[in-house]
């Protein structure tokens, strides 16, 4: 896609409310990322994440499997009930499996948090326009299907209040970071799967 596109792109994602860099505002968000287990979601986030972390083994970072992140992460919340778990994933990605809002709010895990970085767009497939950005709005959907925690972070001024609700563990969270369809971190990270798959368990899981 050319520039021009994007700049418009982006001009108008700013103008409907969506500022924050992502490359600066979710490492903002998390602070101290050896506090918690990571799962990410696919694309964009997966990249946010390692590069934070450099692609660290407290993430399992997931590929080809959308929608498929805020299960895995209310599994390992159940599994490891001593630790922090943070799904960090994408407006796109959340946008396949909305029902899991509603089974992690009957779940209620109180060391679960999800960081949603909504830009909305589709980044990994040329920069269509997502739901989000057409009026859906996740904090809400969250809310309604039960998750009593919730924010929405789209101002610099807003991300101190949302870090400490992902670090509470008063039942599950959910932050919606709003942010400009920008590129997110250029990291390389590891593909293989059943590399990630063991490294992770060999590190996280009691065996």
């Amino acid at each position: 896609m050319s520039e021009h596109p994007r700049a418009a792109q982006i001009a108008a994602a700013v103008k409907a409310g969506f500022v924050l860099d992502r490359r600066t505002a979710l490492p903002a968000l998390i602070g101290r990322h050896q506090d918690f287990l990571f799962v990410a979601g696919l694309a964009g986030t997966s990249k946010d994440i390692a590069a934070l972390t450099d692609d660290g083994a407290h993430v399992y970072t997931m590929a080809g499997a959308m929608g498929g992140a805020t299960m895995i992460g209310l599994g390992l919340a159940l599994a490891r009930r001593d630790r922090k778990v943070v799904v960090v994933t994408g407006d796109g990605e959340l946008l396949m499996n909305l029902g899991s809002l509603a089974t992690i709010a009957v779940m209620n895990p109180p060391n679960l948090a999800i960081v949603c970085v909504d830009n909305g767009y589709y980044g990994e497939t040329g920069y269509q326009q997502s739901h989000t950005s057409l009026g859906v709005d996740l904090e809400k959907i969250a809310t309604g299907s039960g998750i009593k925690r919730t924010m929405t972070v789209q101002l610099e001024s807003e991300i101190a209040g949302g870090a400490r609700l992902i670090r509470e563990g008063n039942g599950s969270s959910f932050v919606l970071l709003r942010v400009k369809p920008t590129d997110p971190p250029a990291y390389k990270r590891d593909f293989d799967p059943s590399a990630c798959r063991v490294r992770f368990r060999s590190a996280n899981l009691p065996r």
